[in-house]
């Protein structure tokens, strides 16, 4: 990141590894707690000087059942001290959910990593901190909302401009995609839907990104919402050569397949 100039990115999408021992094929994943932050604070530092004044970043931390303090931790490190994030928004990505209907159903959807313990209930959710410079950027809310249930409340509320859309909210149920085999498809240990990515860009605002920046990009799921988005350039680092190699595949198969929907 340090050989890019400044103010030179629109938008942040990233997730970076939790410190939770998880087995990546390179990198260590169990720092001294201390360590991990100090970490943390010199990449988000380097990611603060590349945004321009009306950047978002957009950070995805999750937590251990036993050790849900650490995504807090590092949010108020990085938004103490200088040069500090201002928290803007705190979304709740949830993976997986159980709804009861007004039948008295109930129904079950996502998917999530079952736990055996007699202390701790299943992690069906992490965090999407939303971090800007100044606490003020502009988003499209509608943009990445949702239609009414009701439809009177259209002409009822005079914000919607007449339109059938409204804002989602901060929880946004995004389950990740069904794949037949994991090594195959998804060779990384903790990765994100695309999904999350397109949805981050269009609360953003689609027309006002232009560079996306992922540093920990992985198998590249941040550069493919990037490529279906049809942002202009997207920016990637990872210190596995394998994963990037994944990253470029996944990104031909994805561009060739979009080819042949348009035919």
């Amino acid at each position: 990141m340090k050989q890019l100039p400044s103010n030179c990115v629109d938008l942040v999408v990233t997730s970076p590894p939790y410190n939770l021992d998880i087995k990546y094929r390179t990198y260590r994943d169990n720092l001294d707690r201390n360590d991990f932050i100090a970490w943390c604070q010199d990449w988000t530092t380097e990611i603060h000087r590349l945004m321009t004044n009306e950047a978002s970043f957009f950070l995805n931390v999750g937590a251990a059942p036993k050790d849900p303090l650490l995504p807090h931790q590092l949010l108020l490190a990085i938004t103490r001290e200088a040069p500090n994030f201002i928290l803007q928004n705190t979304f709740h990505w949830i993976k997986s959910i159980s709804v009861e209907t007004r039948r008295g159903e109930t129904i079950s959807a996502g998917h999530f990593k079952p736990i055996n313990s007699k202390r701790f209930v299943n992690d069906c959710h992490e965090y999407i901190f939303h971090l800007t410079k100044t606490g003020e950027v502009p988003l499209e809310r509608r943009a990445a909302g949702v239609e009414y249930a009701d439809k009177s409340n259209i002409a009822r509320w005079g914000h919607t401009g007449g339109e059938d859309q409204r804002c989602r909210g901060n929880n946004w149920f995004i389950p990740y995609d069904t794949i037949m085999s994991r090594n195959k498809q998804r060779p990384h240990p903790a990765t994100f839907p695309v999904a999350l990515v397109e949805q981050c860009i269009r609360i953003h605002g689609l027309e006002r990104t232009h560079h996306l920046l992922d540093p920990f990009a992985g198998i590249g799921t941040s550069a493919v919402a990037a490529q279906r988005m049809k942002v202009e350039k997207f920016t990637g680092f990872d210190i596995d050569g394998e994963y990037l190699k994944t990253a470029r595949e996944r990104l031909a198969i994805d561009a060739a397949e979009s080819s042949q929907h348009l035919l």
